[in-house]
């Protein structure tokens, strides 16, 4: 499989992914975890498959001192014992809000009400954030078939005025 289109090649997909990087930016900058912010987006993008954003969020994770053992549970992280209680609740939230057409009415009760339990308001926000817009990241990447491999911790933080 080739890339389709590099967005980073053009004008306005690079105006785009400016902006983009920059709401990203609000996310990154809120109270929730960074470990977290880096296993849901992982997780986000292991279930639409976009090679690209597993590559990055990966090394992102690795570079900021996650485990490699974290980092290879996170697709099974229900069978694992290295996720704590608020982090199974975020990627359960991941799950759920990445699946909206699979699982009606998309995120549980139970699932929110573990969310509430351990993150505040802010750390929610930014977490219902993240989930939608690694879900937009993963979909673009998708798309084109932006390839994972090459990405290199940091690399967009150029981009975060």
């Amino acid at each position: 499989m080739n890339t389709r289109f590099n967005m980073f090649d053009n004008e306005i997909g690079v105006r785009f992914a400016k902006r983009f990087a920059n709401a990203g930016l609000a996310i990154h900058q809120s109270p929730l975890p960074k470990s977290t912010q880096e296993l849901v987006s992982l997780r986000a993008s292991q279930i639409n498959g976009c090679g690209w954003c597993i590559d990055m969020h990966t090394k992102e994770a690795a570079a900021a001192g996650e485990t490699s053992v974290r980092l290879n549970l996170v697709a099974a992280w229900r069978e694992s014992t290295v996720f704590t209680e608020a982090e199974q609740a975020a990627l359960a939230l991941a799950e759920e809000g990445t699946r909206l057409a699979d699982a009606h009415p998309g995120v549980s009760d139970e699932t929110w009400a573990q969310v509430r339990k351990h993150y505040d308001d802010d750390q929610v926000a930014a977490l219902v954030c993240l989930v939608a817009l690694i879900n937009a990241a993963n979909r673009l990447a998708v798309i084109v078939h932006q390839q994972g491999g090459s990405y290199e911790p940091g690399m967009f933080g150029r981009w975060s005025d």
